[in-house]
């Protein structure tokens, strides 16, 4: 069995505005635990963000070891002096062996009057006992439909081009920057998506592809059929979210993983952050 478990976990602040780390790591043993971990908003030395400005990386590393690391920042900026980089951003925790990685920055096309910030997804091709899996997870833009719909939309590329190039692979010479490791078209997207089920944007996600790509279907409903998704997103938290619960975060597989998907659930009693995790096992 391969589990993934993915949530945004706010930088470690509970619903209690503590920022908490322990939590975080506590929660993802009290689900059982996972072969790869993806979190989002991640910081590090961002005291705006977490107070502290901690990082978060090395903290979560120590707190959950035998992970290799891959984060991707989507906003990075310098610090004055010798101050480090402030960055924020996702993270893949992975105990299975990790061949390439790619952070991939996500279209922000100009929209006036509205907050938003940069936006990335982060890839990780991982060897699991099936074979070579791709893990993308991502946190698309909050504030600005037009902008999630561009980030849709860059995904769906992006997957069609690995897609493409899976099924006629360049010339490898084996060893060096021209080396071309695995990157397969079987693959698990995972995230905040910042979108509700009945919106555009997911419809447009799990869209058929006109070339022959291989899909991406909602894993919840791969596994649970007609049973609404959970609310991964505001229980709590009724401060930012006066809405109440409702659901936010996604697993998006491609046909071959859909076939091995063998549970999905979410923690619907976690308070360490402002979302929910969602944890999914695949058979091997």
């Amino acid at each position: 069995m391969t589990a993934i478990l993915s949530w945004n976990i706010q930088w470690g602040q509970g619903c209690d505005g503590r920022v908490d780390l322990g939590r975080i790591a506590a929660v993802v043993a009290n689900m059982g635990g996972a072969d790869i971990l993806c979190f989002q908003e991640v910081t590090r030395f961002y005291p705006e963000v977490d107070g502290r400005g901690a990082d978060q990386v090395a903290h979560l590393g120590a707190l959950l070891p035998g992970y290799a690391a891959i984060f991707g920042p989507a906003v990075d900026r310098l610090g004055e002096g010798n101050a480090p980089r402030r960055q924020f951003g996702n993270l893949i925790l992975s105990r299975l062996p990790v061949s390439q990685a790619f952070v991939h920055p996500l279209p922000q096309p100009a929209q006036g009057g509205i907050k938003h910030m940069p936006r990335a997804a982060v890839e990780a091709t991982v060897e699991t006992p099936e074979g070579p899996l791709r893990i993308v997870t991502m946190h698309l833009e909050y504030h600005s439909a037009r902008q999630r719909a561009a980030q849709i939309a860059r995904v769906r590329a992006l997957h069609a081009e690995v897609a493409v190039n899976a099924a006629t692979p360049p010339l490898d010479p084996g060893q060096g920057i021209y080396a071309a490791p695995v990157r397969p078209a079987s693959a698990v997207l995972c995230g905040d998506l910042n979108l509700l089920p009945g919106d555009s944007e997911y419809a447009a996600l799990f869209a058929p592809f006109d070339d022959g790509t291989p899909p991406l279907k909602d894993a919840w409903r791969v596994a649970r059929a007609d049973e609404p998704h959970p609310p991964s997103c505001g229980l709590f938290d009724r401060a930012q979210w006066p809405e109440g619960g409702h659901c936010r975060d996604y697993f998006a597989v491609t046909p071959d993983v859909a076939a091995r998907v063998r549970s999905i659930e979410c923690d619907v009693r976690a308070d360490a952050s402002d979302h929910q995790p969602v944890r999914i096992v695949l058979s091997d």
